[in-house]
Order: C-alpha cells, then structure tokens, then sequence
C-alpha cells in the first residue's frame, strides 16, 4: 500500500484484517498512526517513487499494489512502475482526475477514479428521485 492517508490506510487495514501480508509506505512517519494499534503489517517510510523504498516494503514478492497518495501524477508514475518495472499484475492505482484515470486505463492500468464514482453516484441518487414537481 503505497500513500498511508485516509484511503490509504483504511485499504490497508481492511487488507490486514482479512488476512493479506499489508506493508505501508508513507513518506510520512506519523502516518503509521493512522494504522492503530492493531496493525499487524509493517510500515515503510519514505516516497514511492523512490525504488529503493518500494524493493525494502518488498514489492519484489508482491501479489499486488494499491497507490493512494496525495498526487495523481505521482500514483500513475509509481502505478507504471509496479506494473511494468516489477511485473505486478495486480496494480491498482487512485487517480482522482477522471480524464486522466480514463487515458492511463486505456493503457492497461488499472485506476479508481473516486471523482467519476461520485459524479455516476450523485447523477443515479438525483435520477431516482425523479424530476421535482412544477410549482404554480
């Protein structure tokens, strides 16, 4: 798990609890907080982009890569990096811009754009709901 943020370490945690070997990498140590006393992962600081810093979290032997840092442009590089450079299938990268998650997954990677979620959500919630009544 690659960005220890508010998405970034509930995945993990989710991950953790049911049962997957979760290593967090933030370039900030007080991210490691977020994870609570019941982490049983480990926990990597330093930047993603920084290969060094994802071969110690171990991505050599991952079955699979979520980044959720703070910066688009940043996910999609390290989403490019686990993916073509370490051969991880399962690479699965946040990009909040939806234009861009478009493109990049046109290309074979694998974004979550919560913007388009939200958009498709929102537009589906006022859908259902009908159009308003006409006022006199």
């Amino acid at each position: 798990m690659v960005g220890c943020g508010r998405v970034g370490s509930a995945v993990a945690l989710e991950l953790d609890r049911i049962g997957w070997d979760v290593t967090a990498v933030d370039q900030n140590e007080d991210a490691l907080q977020r994870l609570g006393d019941r982490w049983n992962g480990a926990f990597v600081v330093g930047h993603g982009m920084d290969v060094g810093v994802l071969q110690k979290a171990g991505i050599e032997e991952a079955d699979a890569v979520v980044v959720a840092t703070n910066g688009d442009n940043t996910n999609l590089v390290i989403g490019q990096v686990a993916q073509k450079q370490f051969d991880i299938e399962t690479t699965i990268v946040r990009v909040l811009d939806p234009a861009r998650a478009k493109v990049y997954s046109s290309l074979g990677l694998r974004t979550i754009s919560p913007t388009s979620t939200a958009i498709e959500f929102l537009t589906d919630a006022v859908r259902s709901a009908g159009p308003a009544e006409a006022q006199s």
